[in-house]
């Protein structure tokens, strides 16, 4: 009895409380996390209908193309597919999923910078266009920077639960 009951009062059981990783992304990260899951499942059809000849427009971060492939329509693909493997990993709470949006965000604040500053300098005609696309990304990556040490204690106390 006096054994059982030690084990029924030790220190450990009960004390871990798992936050389920999802729970941590704000509501903002949660709408964009699904559109982006939605984006990742059309990509095979726009890659399969550029195959087939059908030419559309595909644009992210101030990149345009209406061949999806030509360079800069599969670099468009190239992007799509890394933020759509960054909302998968979000979404299913995968151990590597806020050092992936960081890299994401990181990459896409590079392409909207060289986008508004030196893009203008190299094309024909000098027009400054400013990249709305910030106004998501730096939130993102500072709040992902933020959830990054609470994201991996929740993996610890994941793994050391199980």
């Amino acid at each position: 009895m006096n054994e059982q009951q030690d084990l029924l009062t030790d220190s450990d059981l009960g004390t871990e409380v798992l936050i389920r990783r999802r729970s941590l992304l704000p509501w903002w990260i949660k709408v964009f996390t699904w559109i982006f899951l939605v984006f990742g499942g059309l990509l095979p059809l726009g890659f399969i209908a550029g195959i087939a000849g059908i030419n559309y427009e595909i644009a992210l971060y101030g990149l345009e193309s209406n061949h999806p492939l030509s360079l800069t329509g599969l670099s468009l693909f190239a992007l799509f597919a890394l933020k759509a493997l960054v909302a998968y990993g979000l979404w299913m709470e995968k151990e590597w999923a806020v050092q992936a949006g960081i890299i994401d965000a990181l990459i896409g604040i590079g392409i909207c910078v060289y986008q508004m500053f030196i893009s203008p300098f190299l094309g024909p005609g000098f027009v400054i266009s400013m990249r709305l696309e910030l106004i998501a990304l730096i939130p993102y990556l500072l709040k992902l920077r933020r959830l990054y040490d609470d994201w991996k204690t929740a993996i610890e106390k994941t793994k050391h639960i199980d």
